[in-house]
């Protein structure tokens, strides 16, 4: 084990801990000069208003990528989890923009959502109406990012929540069917309450992917007009602002909330997940 220990530790524990000395510093990107600042770049970000600006982007996109993502994979799984034909075909469709690149999804979108020459304008326009700004408008902007986002990661949703509902037991439901459970019924008391292992395990990886999701900011927003979260945020202010320690206290601060929010699910939401 020691050569994989080795590598770990080399490429991602060295790198972590290099990233919280970073966040210490006051240091333009480039420069062979840094000045230790403390705790400055965290005092200064928390104090100023550009912190609950970013702390609030990131919330709602990772609310809204998180919530329309599970539920609307459940509803597809619901619906793929018949034996119909071409229902392996329709499980395939369903999966394939998950393992897209991100940022070619980015491109292809934004000819959609484009208000000049975007799919969606030239039909809007062909009925009558006008394409609104969604690239200059920053509202507008984070409700399209998480509209692609929750279109390319659908798939993973309905495929790990169509595994969940074909591991439910027959007999229970065929138990509650006999007891005069409508499908309704059946599927709040039975087979929701059994799915929730699958639930828990997709709320944490959709969780912490959408907390770390980066191509499809920048192809989408690449000037961070509206989808400015916390990981865009970092790359913005290292790459583009060439501020490397503002932009390693970032980082930090990102690998926190990942860390916190984490145990909180592991600690706290876990106690409600009904293991068969």
């Amino acid at each position: 084990m020691l050569p994989n220990l080795a590598l770990i530790v080399m490429f991602t524990y060295r790198p972590l801990f290099q990233n919280f000395y970073y966040s210490t510093l006051s240091w333009e990107l480039g420069s062979s000069v840094a000045t230790k600042v403390g705790l400055d770049n965290y005092v200064d970000f928390f104090s100023s208003g550009e912190a609950g600006k970013v702390l609030l982007t990131t919330a709602i996109f990772t609310v809204g990528t998180v919530g329309f993502s599970l539920a609307l994979g459940l509803m597809v799984a619901l619906a793929l989890n018949r034996k119909l034909p071409g229902a392996g075909f329709a499980q395939a469709t369903v999966f394939a923009p998950y393992v897209l690149s991100g940022f070619a999804v980015a491109l292809l979108w934004l000819y959609i959502f484009d208000p000049n020459i975007g799919a969606l304008g030239a039909i809007l326009r062909a009925l009558g109406g006008t394409s609104p700004d969604w690239i200059n408008n920053p509202t507008l902007t984070l409700v399209m990012v998480i509209i692609v986002y929750v279109w390319k990661n659908l798939g993973y949703a309905a495929v790990i929540y169509l595994a969940g509902l074909q591991a439910v037991p027959n007999d229970l439901l065929e138990a509650a069917m006999l007891d005069g459970a409508g499908p309704v019924r059946r599927f709040w008391s039975v087979t929701f309450p059994l799915l929730s292992p699958t639930t828990f395990f997709l709320l944490v990886t959709v969780i912490l992917n959408s907390l770390q999701a980066f191509d499809l900011l920048i192809g989408l927003d690449r000037l961070g007009r509206g989808a400015r979260t916390l990981i865009f945020d970092s790359y913005l202010t290292g790459f583009v602002e060439a501020d490397a320690g503002r932009s390693a206290m970032l980082s930090t601060v990102l690998f926190v909330i990942l860390v916190a929010l984490t145990l909180f699910q592991l600690v706290y939401v876990e106690r409600k997940v009904h293991y068969r």
